[in-house]
């Protein structure tokens, strides 16, 4: 008998949820992330539960009990119910009636199988009782315990159900598959027949998916196994996943943590803030990291203007687009340049210029100082002539 583990497992307020449920006669399960990362022993973020209870019905339990009861997604089952600061997304038992590819109509059911083939994948078909006993209706656990991720049943008809499930199959092997063993073949050879019905999909669906693939540990894999499938072109066209593994392996050099922006800077492609729905500060990010990754300014230079975060932006997706090592004393230079503070103020020049030549003076000033490695101070600024002096 298998069971999971977790201190989230034990919190007083989701037992709580499950005892409301259990004590008016339903079934109340974890099932999927929340399980599948207990398996795999990483942290679970978030906790969702399936019952037979209807959406009213876990409505009315909820309020009984004093809880708070939000509709977030009532129409395809799901009540979420806040215990204890803390949300647990509760969907009913259901079953996929009609899809389009988009959206599903759904019907409720009272039965854990039929619960289990509408799921996408295989590992996410695992559903744990309040004690942590796992339930596998459709041997999920060897696909997981093998990191293999596969589509329930027939991949084809998965992926209709939802074409988003063509970005997930390659989300979930970033995140969980085992890079020596591949993907799984069926499931490729489906995503690669079905994938012009990417193209039926929403901006922020897409979006959102490829920000949380980007994000794993290392998608290069993944993303190349998009690219040759001819995916990643039907959602980000001129994308050339090429660079890719370089910035991984760069990033792991210098111990800088995944970053999605900065992943997407180097896949290329055109029109990715509209295409992918990014956020206006994602956007900057892309465009600032697209601005620079060309230019010639240095580490001490980038950080002093953009800050420390954005020069290794820059230089890791410089680096990895030219293929060429990180610049030496990369680390010194970005906090030198960070903590780096221009002494001369436009107030030491207004008495003499103004208008266009006191910006025109502070920038040949400021310009002179970053080219003397910061050394310059303020008398030998003010002193200075009108072009800057190189730094040796």
């Amino acid at each position: 008998m298998t069971r999971i583990t977790g201190h989230w497992l034990h919190e007083a307020s989701t037992q709580q949820v499950l005892a409301l449920l259990e004590t008016a006669g339903f079934q109340a399960l974890f099932v999927g992330g929340c399980v599948r990362n207990a398996l795999l022993e990483t942290d679970v973020s978030d906790v969702d539960l399936s019952t037979d209870a209807l959406p009213e019905q876990v409505i009315e339990l909820a309020k009984a009990a004093g809880l708070h009861a939000i509709p977030t997604g009532v129409d395809h089952g799901t009540i979420t119910v806040v215990a204890g600061g803390i949300p647990h997304e509760i969907t009913t038992f259901r079953k996929d009636v009609e899809t389009d590819g988009r959206r599903a109509v759904v019907a409720y059911t009272s039965r854990i199988e039929e619960d289990a083939l509408r799921r996408d994948f295989t590992m996410n078909a695992l559903y744990a009782d309040r004690h942590g006993t796992l339930i596998d209706p459709l041997n999920g656990l060897a696909d997981l315990r093998a990191r293999r991720v596969r589509f329930i049943e027939n991949a084809e008809a998965r992926i209709r159900e939802d074409y988003l499930r063509i970005l997930r199959f390659f989300r979930f092997y970033a995140w969980y598959g085992d890079p020596l063993n591949g993907l799984d073949a069926d499931g490729l050879a489906a995503c690669a027949k079905l994938s012009e019905g990417l193209e039926s999909l929403s901006k922020e669906r897409i979006g959102a998916e490829l920000r949380k693939l980007l994000a794993a540990p290392d998608p290069a894999p993944a993303v190349a196994s998009m690219a040759a499938a001819g995916c990643l072109s039907r959602v980000l066209p001129g994308a050339d996943p090429r660079a890719l593994p370089l910035l991984v392996d760069l990033e792991a050099s210098v111990g800088v943590l995944p970053d999605a922006v900065r992943r997407l800077s180097v896949l290329g492609g055109k029109d990715e803030a509209a295409l992918l729905r990014l956020s206006k500060r994602d956007a900057r990010s892309l465009q600032q990291i697209r601005d620079h990754v060309s230019a010639s300014q240095g580490a001490a230079e980038l950080a002093y203007r953009h800050g420390p975060d954005m020069a290794h932006d820059i230089l890791l997706a410089r680096a990895a687009l030219m293929q060429q090592p990180l610049p030496a004393g990369l680390e010194a230079d970005i906090a030198q340049g960070a903590k780096a503070k221009f002494p001369v103020t436009s107030a030491d020049l207004a008495g003499v210029l103004s208008g266009p030549a006191l910006g025109a003076r502070m920038k040949t000033l400021e310009d002179a100082w970053i080219a003397s490695g910061f050394s310059l101070d303020r008398a030998a600024l003010l002193a200075s002539p009108d072009r800057p002096t190189p730094r040796a």
